[in-house]
């Protein structure tokens, strides 16, 4: 079997808001085999940048777009393939765009791997540790108080046990910032595990203060505080916070999460798959386990982030709880045929070959963008 073809497809949704949301847009990856075998991929990051890496002609054997690299190639050899990309980009990439766009390419081939051997991919993984995971309900902080709540207890309605809020308005009032989790805590009850994202908008001080301020509101993690640069700062955080630290979705690379988790100390290691990839994720999670950190995942993105990520957690035996996204968003919420079953607050394992979910090509259809400007 070999490659024959690989392509991106930007989506977007027709108006964008100024927020921090990744769920407004989408660069999906799709690889076509000369056996009729099609992979499909997805990479959180920025999508015409993206799509360059992937299309770009070869320069010299160190500098050579990713898609000339794998026409006529084996895809079932994923580590190969993971070692040829990296080492044909290593005069420009080794880290940011690059690898995420790797990473998409990566999870295209796992897809085409486990339609090939008739497998789903956590069964290539080494196997399914479970068959379920818990998933919390992950949310944009609202521009008020009430609002916030309001969807606070529509995640409570609708049986998750956890339930997350982040990024702005979050992290500049400290007065106003305590009324949103206080308000949040009452609302969803002692039982509900309550996360806070912050948006890396506080240095080492500030977060420990806030933290002590939030000790009696027993929040199941503070995320992502500081720069994800600040690995010191991270080390200051980790050693006298209360709360245990999340953190790693900007992370692509193995070196940088070791980083995050020996210098920083952090307490719960958060890998995007559509930043890392199948092939790193697993070396990842090897390495959190060897220093006792427990592993969750990103996603604020499409249903294929959810699969790859489910399959994911359920192959690892340190995985926590699983992040998704309930943005209301027609790319993000509305991608698959057969997306990820969410019942009663847990993501049910597929058990197709491969990802397991299909895009619907009617959504690709409707959002994609054909004209670069």
């Amino acid at each position: 079997m070999k490659i024959t073809n690989v392509e991106a497809f930007y989506l977007r949704l027709p108006v964008i808001e100024a927020r921090t949301d990744s769920s407004q847009d989408a660069l999906l990856i799709k690889i076509t085999t000369d056996a009729g075998i099609t992979g499909w991929g997805e990479v959180d990051g920025s999508p015409y940048v993206t799509k360059a890496i992937i299309e770009a002609p070869y320069s010299h054997t160190m500098v050579t777009g990713l898609k000339s690299l794998l026409i006529g190639e084996n895809p079932l050899e994923t580590t190969r393939l993971w070692k040829k990309m990296h080492k044909a980009t290593i005069y420009y990439g080794r880290s940011g765009a690059v690898l995420q766009a790797m990473a998409g390419i990566d999870i295209a081939l796992w897809d085409i791997k486990g339609k090939a051997l008739g497998k789903p991919i956590v069964e290539l993984l080494g196997g399914a540790m479970r068959d379920k995971m818990r998933v919390y309900s992950s949310n944009m902080f609202q521009f008020s108080v009430e609002e916030t709540v309001a969807r606070a207890r529509h995640a409570v309605d609708t049986g998750h046990s956890g339930v997350k809020f982040g990024w702005e308005p979050f992290g500049h009032d400290e007065a106003q910032d305590l009324r949103y989790l206080e308000a949040l805590r009452k609302a969803v009850g002692d039982d509900i595990d309550l996360m806070l994202d912050v948006g890396h908008v506080w240095d080492a001080k500030t977060t420990v203060r806030r933290s002590q301020r939030y000790e009696h509101l027993n929040l199941f993690w503070i995320e992502e505080p500081l720069h994800p640069d600040n690995y010191a700062g991270y080390g200051q955080v980790s050693t006298a916070c209360q709360q245990h630290i999340a953190a790693g979705e900007q992370e692509c690379s193995v070196v940088g999460f070791q980083r995050l988790i020996d210098e920083g100390g952090i307490d719960i290691v958060q890998i995007d798959l559509t930043r890392t990839g199948f092939t790193q994720a697993m070396e990842i999670a090897s390495y959190a386990h060897s220093r006792g950190r427990k592993v969750c995942n990103h996603n604020f993105t499409t249903d294929i982030n959810t699969a790859a990520s489910l399959h994911f957690l359920c192959a690892i035996e340190n995985a926590l709880v699983m992040e998704y996204c309930v943005e209301p968003g027609e790319i993000s919420r509305s991608l698959a045929k057969n997306p990820v079953r969410i019942t009663d607050g847990y993501a049910w394992l597929p058990s197709e070959p491969g990802l397991g979910v299909e895009p619907d090509d009617t959504v690709i259809e409707k959002f994609v963008v054909r004209d670069y400007v």
